[in-house]
């Protein structure tokens, strides 16, 4: 199974609530990696505030930010390979990069549409 890692901008927690200026973003992410566990695929998520260790270790990720700064977090990394910058991922990206169907993405209510 392919790997599939996130690397999220300072949130005040994984959904990033808490804030003044909440986004939908991780709230749906959020969403999308309990439905991807459900279904045995993991995506971790490191948040540059909780995890910044995991920023400083990876060294694409430590050269993104170094030359292009914060704001080209999110940043998804497939199997070692940065595969987008700047926003998160959507549903059918998830699905074509792991090579899974876009149902395991989706609760059984988001099927139901």
């Amino acid at each position: 199974m392919k790997t599939i890692i996130l690397y999220e901008p300072a949130l005040c927690c994984e959904t990033g609530t808490c804030g003044l200026c909440v986004s939908t973003e991780p709230i749906r992410i959020t969403s999308i990696a309990k439905n991807l566990k459900r279904n045995g695929v993991i995506l971790q998520r490191y948040n540059l505030k909780s995890a910044p260790q995991e920023f400083d270790s990876n060294t694409d990720i430590h050269k993104l930010i170094n030359d292009k700064g914060v704001d080209s977090l999110p940043a998804t990394i497939v199997d070692g390979r940065i595969v987008k910058t700047k926003e998160y991922p959507m549903v059918e990206e998830i699905a074509m990069w792991l090579d899974i169907p876009v149902d395991y993405c989706l609760t059984e209510k988001d099927n139901n549409r």
